[in-house]
């Protein structure tokens, strides 16, 4: 035991060094191959930035040195493949697709029923699999038809999928793994993670669960985190998971047994105690599974298919093609001012889209400054070196750009979970969804709507993703009344920043305000309004 642990930290050694010489041998190469770029900026911000540029390019960040560029112009490190880059971008959205959390919640609720032939994977060989897996698990991991049939419908019909999730699993299961081992509980759980959210920290269900682990408002309170305005820890990976663990560790407190805590999880308490009310005290997950919601009758089956195929990734022939960035690799600083995603991306030279997928609890792409809340940022450790060291001139910097006329940053209101809206003279779904940040189509699902007919008076309930407060009605009518409005459709390759540096002036917060989105995923053939001027 003492020797792997002393060849587990060599290689880590060995990672860091690598990456160290890395970073070394690219910010001496960035010196020769800076970009002068004409943006028309303040005195002042070109002083600021030139100060962290020109320490950055140095590999010192202690040594002074001189810049002797022109100060109508503003220097950044801008070298790059461009053609790796594009291959960086298209990699974040194929991860970060939302469609992946559809098509798991899609799988569980309407459960595979036909049987299946999967050549590769005979029941006998399946058999002996589950049966080891059942040794080393606290799991029932034991083998029935109805198992058997959703290992190979994945196997068959998701492979493409399933090997993204194992990429993103890379990123994220040592977080799960630190917060279950520091609360004692099975390591298995991580792939709960991926049955709830597909690996997603923004997806969203139809009832309004949020995250990893899919927290409804009202739980996640419980236990402790937080919606306002500007940030959902819901979507927090590290919170999330510890809330999620408390949560886990006191069902199965409850009914001492993993299969209905996970089977509690989903559908609550109250559901199961009744199915084994129902069945006559019967305890077994599998005897009292018709007695559930028809959800969660395909709820623990996924759970235990997915923990099959990850576990036997290597013999079924998936291979991760690795996440871009290693937990491990990442650290965190407590932010002292208020500061946006496209400012941090802008001084520490990385694509906003990374900045956004390192840090997903922030719904606006702004990191809010609030006493006593301690909001922090994770960034690569090459990153945060560059950004501890030039902390002073980046807040002047943000506070800068912040002050500016059309930066129309929102106000910091907390989030109730759930609304019940009167529908008024004028109001239609278009209208009332831009409003709190929500589609059309998840309006209608949540009450039960078939047309896009409403009635002056009629209740509906709505599960806003941003906070309305009287500033906020008058700040979108104020908004739609300047300039020009242009209906750009979104294309195939668009991110919102891409978008953002078509327009002077626009920024990827004004884009989410004017469309009532609150993350940074778009659609090909989506269309965004723009006001120009």
């Amino acid at each position: 035991m003492v020797y792997r642990h002393l060849a587990q930290f060599f290689i880590i050694f060995l990672l860091f060094t690598f990456l160290g010489t890395v970073y070394a041998q690219e910010e001496l190469k960035a010196e020769d191959s800076l970009k002068v770029l004409n943006l028309n900026l303040p005195t002042k911000t070109i002083q600021i930035l030139d100060t962290i540029t020109t320490q950055s390019v140095s590999g010192d960040f202690n040594t002074p040195v001189i810049n002797t560029l022109s100060k109508d112009s503003i220097v950044f490190d801008l070298e790059d493949q461009a053609i790796a880059r594009t291959s960086d971008s298209l990699w974040m959205k194929e991860l970060y697709d939302s469609s992946r959390f559809e098509e798991v919640y899609g799988s569980i609720v309407n459960e595979v029923v036909d049987p299946l032939e999967y050549e590769e994977l005979p029941t006998e060989l399946l058999k002996q699999r589950l049966e080891e897996l059942n040794s080393y698990t606290p799991f029932n991991v034991e083998y029935n038809p109805s198992l058997e049939r959703i290992i190979k419908h994945y196997l068959k019909n998701r492979r493409s999928s399933m090997a993204k999730l194992m990429a993103l699993s890379d990123y994220y299961f040592p977080m799960f793994e630190q917060e279950l081992d520091k609360h004692n509980l099975p390591l298995e759980i991580k792939y709960l993670a991926v049955v709830e959210s597909a690996l997603d920290p923004v997806a969203k269900s139809r009832v309004g669960a949020t995250g990893l682990w899919q927290f409804m408002f009202t739980t996640g309170k419980m236990f402790g985190l937080e919606v306002s305005s500007y940030v959902d820890e819901r979507a927090d990976p590290v919170m999330s998971t510890e809330a999620a663990a408390k949560y886990l560790k006191s069902l199965h407190k409850s009914f001492d047994d993993w299969d209905l805590a996970l089977a509690a999880y989903n559908s609550g308490p109250g559901n199961v105690s009744k199915a084994i009310r129902r069945s006559g005290g019967e305890t077994n997950y599998w005897k009292i599974r018709n007695r559930l919601p028809r959800e969660t009758a395909g709820y623990v089956p996924a759970f235990l298919a997915t923990m099959y195929i990850f576990e036997y990734a290597e013999e079924h022939g998936f291979k991760s093609n690795g996440p871009k960035f290693h937990q491990i690799a990442t650290d965190t600083i407590q932010v002292k001012r208020l500061i946006t995603f496209e400012q941090v991306a802008k001084v520490v030279n990385l694509p906003v889209e990374e900045v956004q997928f390192l840090n997903p609890s922030y719904k606006l792409g702004i990191i809010p400054y609030i006493k006593e809340k301690n909001y922090t940022l994770r960034l690569p450790v090459e990153s945060i070196g560059k950004f501890v060291t030039n902390e002073k001139a980046i807040y002047d910097f943000a506070q800068e750009e912040n002050s500016k006329e059309d930066a129309n940053l929102p106000k910091y209101v907390e989030q109730p979970d759930r609304i019940r809206y009167r529908v008024k003279s004028g109001d239609y779904l278009g209208k009332i969804a831009e409003i709190y940040g929500v589609g059309v189509s998840q309006i209608k699902k949540w009450n039960g709507l078939k047309s896009n007919k409403l009635k002056v008076g009629q209740r509906l309930t709505i599960y806003p993703t941003k906070p309305i407060d009287s500033s906020t009605k008058t700040s979108i009518a104020k908004t739609t009344t300047k300039g020009n409005v242009k209906l750009y459709t979104v294309k195939n390759g668009d991110s919102l920043w891409s978008i953002s540096q078509k327009y002077p002036g626009v920024t990827v917060q004004n884009i989410k305000i004017w469309n009532g989105i609150s993350s940074n995923k778009l659609q090909p053939g989506m269309k965004l309004k723009i006001y120009k001027g």
